[in-house]
């Protein structure tokens, strides 16, 4: 006959396997929730070093300075890190990227992306269809692809890989382009390698497309 303590330990040894299911479980729920973005930390930190150059609700007034709202969030981590690691180079972006933690930049980056992003008007209505052409179609002639082909026909982006542009500044897309352009921003080599073929009227005439895009 099984000895009581042969038995308590065979009962035992069953429900190890149910035991450490449990406990991996219960881990993977605890680090996925740690995982998520603190949107009121999130806030907090937005309102306190963002804000004075973004504006409040990312929707920057001045045009100067980026829209940042509805932007996709993984694109904007992307650029706080290579701000912090100097791989997009700004000394003003850096010392504030350097003040926040990987945290902070999920947590900034996901309350901002929840926010509306306000219209903006073409900046040169003249150069509409040139912009739009360019945009839609590329120029064929000159091997420059199409921006819809990587950005959407609407601007909206793909999270991570490509921002959303719809609505963004012209002024802020046409120093972003350029800097593209001359090798002053060379945190994208796709980009460098597009925009090394435009001038700067096509240039012009795309910043003005995408501000009134919808």
């Amino acid at each position: 006959m099984k000895s009581i303590a042969h038995l308590f330990l065979a009962a035992t040894a069953a429900t190890l396997p149910l035991f450490a299911l449990a406990t991996d479980t219960a881990s993977e729920a605890k680090a996925s929730k740690s995982s998520q973005p603190d949107l009121v930390k999130g806030e907090t930190t937005f309102t306190t070093v963002c804000a004075a150059c973004h504006g409040a609700d990312g929707n920057a007034v001045v045009p100067n300075y980026p829209k940042l709202a509805q932007q996709h969030p993984q694109y904007l981590i992307k650029q706080l890190q290579e701000f912090k690691s100097d791989k997009r180079a700004n000394p003003i972006m850096k010392g504030f990227a350097s003040m926040l933690s990987d945290d902070d930049m999920k947590n900034v980056s996901y309350w901002v992306s929840s926010k509306q992003a306000n219209a903006s008007p073409p900046a040169d209505k003249s150069l509409l269809s040139l912009g739009e052409r360019i945009y839609r179609g590329g120029i064929i002639d000159r091997q420059i692809p199409a921006c819809a082909g990587c950005h959407g026909p609407r601007g909206t982006g793909m999270p991570a890989q490509y921002p959303r542009l719809s609505g963004q500044h012209a002024e802020y897309s046409v120093a972003q382009l350029t800097a593209f352009r001359d090798g002053t921003r060379t945190n994208s080599l796709q980009m460098t390698q597009v925009t090394a073929k435009l001038n700067d009227r096509e240039i012009k005439a795309l910043a003005s497309y995408i501000a009134g895009l919808r």
